[in-house]
């Protein structure tokens, strides 16, 4: 949400049923290592996920699926689907979308909260510290005024630390 790293034409908040943003899969690539895995966010099954929807321009759809591909694939933990989402409008359309395979070996599952902020707190990988990773992401729910108690209570235990 608050790092896309694709141009897109036009951004806008959408609601995705079915699925919910969770902190489920361990990071080995990203925002930590296998020796030291991070933890980072996944859709997994289950409830409505409030977020961001992005449009890019027909010539630049293919560049960017390589893009993502590349990115959220590198290790497979990720399943590339098509899904509904609802726009501000009202108006539903087809979004790609990754959702987490929850057969996959880095699938953390729901951690209890202490496991989680261990597993978060110095962890660091090819981008970045993870602890960074989830306070620009609280940051970004903030800014948008999207309600998610985990990540708020991620986000304040995070800045005391």
């Amino acid at each position: 949400m608050w790092n896309p790293g694709f141009e897109f034409e036009k951004a806008v908040q959408a609601k995705l049923d079915g699925l919910h943003r969770s902190p489920c899969i361990y990071s080995w690539v990203h925002r930590g290592t296998p020796e030291r895995p991070g933890i980072v966010l996944g859709l997994d099954h289950g409830g409505t996920c409030n977020g961001m929807a992005f449009r890019v321009s027909k010539d630049l759809q293919e560049q960017t699926l390589d893009y993502l591909r590349a990115r959220e694939l590198v290790t497979n933990v990720y399943l590339e689907t098509t899904r509904t989402i609802e726009l501000p409008s009202g108006e539903k359309t087809e979004a790609v979308t990754y959702i987490v395979d929850t057969e996959h070996e880095q699938y953390a599952g729901k951690l209890s909260f202490e496991k989680l902020i261990n597993q978060i707190k110095g962890a660091r990988g090819g981008s970045g510290p993870n602890e960074g990773y989830f306070l620009d992401t609280v940051a970004q729910l903030e800014k948008m005024n999207i309600r998610d108690e985990l990540m708020q209570r991620i986000g304040v235990n995070l800045r005391t630390f």
